[in-house]
C-alpha cells in the first residue's frame, strides 16, 4: 500500500469568486400556491439563503474548521480516499470508522470527533476514547475526481475496510454511520465480521421494508407500515430519480448552485428534527459548508451511484443472510424509518444495545453530536 499523504483543503479563490458571482445571476421559480415548503424547497426560504451564501457566509472559516483536525489521501482501489485520523485522548483508544451518507460529507463530523476521541474534556471518561478515522465516501467531496470509477456500498466498504485494516494497520476495529454511512457500516459487519469489534448505527437500513410481509400486525407494526408508506408515497422521488437517471440529474445541479442547494436543504428539512425551521436542527454555516463541498468538488452525480446501485441489484447482504456482530442502534424520534426491534432482529442477530433517543432526527451527528457521542461510548464500552 501507498503510504498516506498529509492533506489540506484550500479552495482557489477564484472558484469561491466564481460561485458568488453564478449565485448573484440565480433566476428562481414562481412560488406555487399553497403552504410554503410544500411542494418542495420553498422559493422566500432559498432567497434569503442564497443571499447570504452570496454575501454573508465564511467558506474560509468552515475550511479551517475542517483544516483543524489531521487529514489524508491515499490510493485505494483506484481512487485517492480522503480521510480524517484524529487521534484518541485516552489510555487504550479503541479505532473507529465514522461513516456519513447522503447528502452529508465529512462535515457532519467536526462536533463529534473531539467528543469521541477525549471524552474526559466534555464530561466522560477518558478509557471511553476513540482514535477516530472518518473518510468521505468513496465518489463524495474529497474523495473524487471527474472521470474515475462509481461505488455502490459493497464496494465502499472494501474501500474503507482496506482502509483500516491493510493502510492503517488496525486488526479490529468499531465502525459507526447513518443514512448509506449506516449501509456500509451494515455491510462491514456482514463482509468483514472478523475485523470488527462492533458496529453502531442509526438507521436500519437492511431492516425488511416489504409491507406484505406483516400479516396480522401489531399496533407496533401498524404504525411501522403506516410510516412506511408515507415514505414511498412522498418522500422516495428523489432516491427514484437519483437510482435511475443520475446523469441527467447532474447537470442541473453541478451547473447551477442555488439548484443544488434546493436540493440538498429540502433534505435536511425534511429528515431532521427541526418543526419546519431547518436551522433550529442545523446552523445555516455548517449547511452551507456541506453544500459547498459538494459544488467546490462536482461530486454531487457521483454522490448519487448507490441509489443507482442499489436499484440496479447491489445488496448490502445475500437475501437470508444475517449480520452477526454485536450491534447497536440509536433511534432518533425524526429519523425517516423506525423499524420494530424484532424486525431489525430478523437481520442484525446480536443487538446489544438498542437505544430510543429523545431528540434529533436523521442527520443525529450534525443535530445532536452529543447525544449520538455517548451512545456510542455507552455501547463499545462493553467491547472493550
Amino acid at each position: 500500500m501507498t503510504e498516506p499523504v498529509p492533506f489540506t483543503l484550500r479552495i482557489p479563490d477564484a472558484d469561491i469568486a466564481d460561485l458568488r458571482e453564478r449565485l448573484s445571476r440565480t433566476r428562481l421559480p414562481d412560488q406555487a400556491p399553497g403552504e410554503p415548503w410544500a411542494y418542495g424547497t420553498d422559493v422566500a426560504y432559498l432567497r434569503g439563503l442564497i443571499e447570504y451564501w452570496r454575501d454573508g457566509f465564511d467558506w474560509r472559516a468552515e475550511e479551517a474548521a475542517l483544516n483543524a483536525f489531521p487529514q489524508f489521501r491515499v490510493p485505494i482501489d483506484g481512487i485517492d480516499l480522503h480521510y480524517l485520523h484524529a487521534r484518541g485522548v485516552g489510555p487504550n483508544p479503541m479505532p473507529l470508522l465514522l461513516l456519513h451518507g447522503w447528502p452529508g460529507s465529512v462535515f457532519e463530523f467536526l462536533e463529534i470527533i473531539p467528543r469521541l476521541t477525549d471524552p474526559a474534556r466534555f464530561g466522560g471518561d477518558a478509557r471511553d476514547a476513540f482514535t477516530v478515522v472518518a473518510p468521505s465516501l468513496p465518489g463524495y467531496g474529497l474523495s473524487f475526481r471527474p472521470g474515475q470509477k462509481r461505488y455502490g456500498v459493497p464496494e465502499m466498504a472494501d474501500c474503507v475496510a482496506a482502509l483500516m485494516h491493510d493502510v492503517l494497520g488496525f486488526s479490529r476495529f468499531g465502525a459507526q454511520g447513518g443514512d448509506w454511512g449506516a449501509g456500509v457500516t451494515s455491510r462491514l459487519g456482514y463482509a468483514f465480521a472478523d475485523r470488527m469489534i462492533g458496529i453502531h448505527i442509526n438507521l436500519m437500513m437492511a431492516a425488511g421494508r416489504d409491507p406484505s410481509a406483516f400479516q396480522n400486525p401489531t399496533e407496533e407494526e401498524k404504525r411501522y407500515l403506516a410510516e412506511l408508506a408515507h415514505w414511498t408515497r412522498e418522500e422516495t422521488g428523489y432516491s427514484w430519480i437519483q437510482g435511475t437517471r443520475p446523469q441527467t440529474l447532474a447537470f442541473a445541479l453541478t451547473d447551477s448552485p442555488a439548484g443544488l442547494a434546493a436540493w440538498i436543504v429540502e433534505k435536511f428539512r425534511a429528515w431532521s428534527d427541526c418543526d419546519g425551521n431547518v436551522e433550529r436542527a442545523i446552523s445555516r454555516d455548517r449547511m452551507l459548508a456541506d453544500i459547498s463541498l459538494y459544488w467546490f468538488t462536482g461530486a454531487i452525480g457521483s454522490s448519487f451511484w448507490p441509489y443507482y446501485a442499489r436499484l440496479h441489484g447491489s445488496a448490502i447482504r445475500s437475501k437470508g443472510d444475517a449480520i452477526t456482530v454485536p450491534t447497536g442502534y440509536a433511534q432518533f424520534p425524526c429519523e425517516i424509518l423506525k423499524p420494530p426491534r424484532h424486525i431489525a432482529e430478523s437481520v442484525f442477530k446480536d443487538i446489544r444495545r438498542w437505544s430510543v433517543m429523545e431528540k434529533g432526527g436523521h442527520f443525529a451527528a450534525l443535530e445532536q453530536p452529543e447525544l449520538l457521542a455517548r451512545e456510542v461510548r455507552a455501547f463499545f464500552r462493553e467491547l472493550r
